[in-house]
This record gives structure tokens, sequence and C-alpha cells, in this order.
């Protein structure tokens, strides 16, 4: 039987005293980080430096860091640029920052279904995938409301990746709609 997670089945402050870098700012990624920001976490967005993203996070009250800086100083890092830019930005900039313990997300399952990325062991590895656009995410956040999400945990170092995982699915209002869980698959 499927089970559908709503806000009463989810706590935010599984994440209280973590530090969520969402790495990208594009439609997902700007949405799920003002999200994120507006429920109370701690959120810093990794991006690289003097782009498009990088001006449009300053205007919306971030003060963006490189993806490594980002990477190094986080707990959990959400990947949230495009599919076929994430294995060598993973290499490059993220998994030299990738400790023992830190949380690994994704809003795809792409690149761990298909070994693109091998996160090490001692990480957890998530799914939060919002079944909509960035901007509907963020627009029905804001009205009080949230857009239908799926979470999936593919490796779970911590014994808290799931709860950790629908903590985020809150924070992005998803858990308003409802969540369902799945596989990266």
């Amino acid at each position: 039987m499927v089970r559908v997670y709503l806000d009463k089945d989810v706590d935010v402050k599984d994440l209280k005293d973590q530090t969520v870098s969402v790495i990208g700012y594009g439609s997902q990624g700007r949405a799920q980080a003002l999200n994120m920001r507006d429920s109370g976490l701690n959120v810093i967005v990794g991006l690289r430096p003097g782009g498009d993203s990088w001006k449009k996070a300053v205007a919306d009250g971030f003060e963006p860091q490189s993806i490594g800086e980002a990477s190094d100083k986080a707990d959990i890092l959400h990947l949230l640029i495009p599919d076929m830019e994430q294995p060598e930005v993973y290499k490059k900039e993220i998994f030299p920052n990738l400790r023992s313990g830190k949380t690994l997300g994704f809003s795809h399952g792409y690149n761990i279904h298909f070994k693109q990325i091998l996160p090490p062991g001692e990480v957890d590895v998530i799914m939060i995938a919002p079944k909509s656009p960035g901007f509907r995410v963020r627009e029905l956040y804001q009205q009080g409301f949230g857009v239908p999400a799926l979470v999936a945990v593919y490796q779970d170092f911590s014994q808290h990746a799931k709860r950790r995982a629908l903590a985020m699915c809150k924070a992005i209002g998803s858990t308003r709609a409802g969540v369902i869980e799945t596989t990266f698959k």
C-alpha cells in the first residue's frame, strides 16, 4: 500500500542543526532554497562565481559561495544543477568535501540509478522530487500550500536519511499536498 506523508507526519526540527547547501539556482534550486530558508532552515547556495544565478541569489538575499566552499560547509548537499552537469561537478567540487555523515540530495534519480555518481558508503543519499516546475513550487508555498513530491532513500548510513528527506519535503511545502515514497529507479 502507498503511504502518503503529510505535514502532521513530519517535523522540520530534524534539520534544525543542519546546514543545507543547495547547489544550483535555476528553477528548482531557487524555489527549494527560498522555501527551505523561509521554513527556518540554514541554507547556503553554491554556484559558479559571477554568473546570472549568482546575481539572482544575491538579489534574493543569499550570500552565494563557490560550489566547493558551499559543499565543505554543508551537512546536506542538495544537487539541483542539470543532470548532465552533475557528474563532473560532483567529481571536481563536491566529492573532495564529502565527509562521513553528510547527506547527498537530488531531485532526480538519474545519476545515482545509472551510476554516473558513485557516492561513498559513509554518506546518506536521498531524493526530494517535487512534481512541478520550480516557479509553481515557490508560488504554492507562498500561498500556504505546496506541490506533491516523491521521496526516496538510496543509502542510509546515518539511519536518519528518511527523516531528513521528509523534513526537506516539509520545508519546501510538499507535505502540505502529500509526499509519496519511491525509489531512485
